[in-house]
């Protein structure tokens, strides 16, 4: 792989545990950038810089002289980015236009991490249909996905020679402990709070580690294009915040669901957006991710699944052991 390594967004879970995952590998090679003013975010290797400062961005690269980018920046609040259109678009879009006016004419690789929320979901549970594939149009429901939508045509204008990456759910640690679909729903667990989640929003979650190598087979393999990167599990949120439910051992009363249509207008929710992945599968040469969770005997069956421990206790331990981590990698 071409070094020196730059990733950025290293404050999403997504970024912050590729980050983790290259510098173990490539000790002194790789850096990671945060925003400025997420000054908790510290550590070797990594850097203070935001992606839409052009300057900035142009001394990091005269500094490291990077030859390749892992770009997983982004603003995925939904409800921000509603309530701020202009802050999504500087973050989704202006921060990728700063980074291609300095790589476009250059020989650096770079990986680009879009989301499946550029697609307006179809209706029907986990089962009603193997997936969005590549060719189909793009239909996003939010400001968060129309921003993400409008990165990947710029960079399919700017630079077609690079590879763009559409993930679901990324599972695996937060650096703050909140910002992950798991870290949210475990909170409010913890706390004792209730958690409503949607029956009818489905994903497709993969597990960090998963990702970690694929992200390195893109920038080793110099894949080019679109590729869907989803999990070949198919989860409602609701789903999933069962599995989070009953591993951690929580109290089963506190979890609610609801259909999208029930939750509001505010920000608008996506259907079924499960991705099929199996055009990056042929071009890798393998299945390139796990199921999450990994145990069949972890995916839900029934609305009241959670509340069925078969007399198992499940704890924050054993939580952090098999969701957040892949337990296959452990093993290897």
């Amino acid at each position: 792989m071409p070094l020196p390594l730059l990733i950025t967004g290293v404050a999403g879970v997504a970024g912050y545990n590729a980050l983790a995952y290259f510098q173990q590998k490539y000790p002194g090679q790789v850096i990671g950038i945060r925003q400025e003013d997420n000054w908790p975010l510290c550590g070797p290797g990594i850097e203070a810089c935001n992606a839409e400062d052009r300057q900035a961005l142009a001394r990091l690269f005269d500094r490291y002289q990077f030859r390749s980018v892992l770009n997983c920046a982004g603003n995925c609040a939904l409800r921000s980015c509603e309530l701020d259109t202009r802050l999504a678009w500087r973050t989704n879009v202006e921060g990728l236009v700063s980074l291609l006016s300095i790589i476009a004419e250059q020989p650096v690789r770079l990986v680009h991490t879009s989301i499946d929320l550029v697609f307006g979901g179809r209706d029907g549970g986990p089962s009603a249909w193997d997936g969005h594939e590549e060719h189909q149009p793009t239909d996003p429901v939010t400001v968060y996905g129309k921003t993400m939508v409008a990165a990947e045509r710029l960079l399919a204008d700017w630079m077609p020679q690079s590879c763009t990456l559409r993930i679901s759910l990324p599972m695996g640690i937060s650096f703050n402990g909140h910002a992950g679909a798991i870290d949210w729903i475990q909170s409010r667990f913890k706390k004792g709070r209730p958690a409503t989640l949607y029956f009818d929003e489905v994903r497709t979650p993969t597990y960090t580690d998963c990702l970690n190598r694929v992200y390195e087979r893109a920038l080793t393999k110099n894949l080019t294009g679109l590729y869907h990167a989803g999990g070949p599990r198919s989860l409602s949120l609701y789903q999933i915040a069962q599995i989070v439910n009953r591993v951690g051992g929580y109290d089963p009363s506190l979890l609610m669901g609801c259909n999208r249509i029930e939750a509001g207008p505010m920000p608008p929710r996506a259907g079924n957006v499960t991705l099929d992945s199996s055009k990056l599968a042929a071009e890798l040469g393998f299945t390139p991710f796990d199921p999450w969770p990994l145990d069949d005997a972890m995916s839900p069956t029934h609305e009241l699944w959670h509340y069925d421990r078969q007399g198992q206790c499940g704890s924050p331990d054993l939580l952090a052991s098999i969701l957040y981590r892949n337990p296959r990698s452990a093993i290897s």
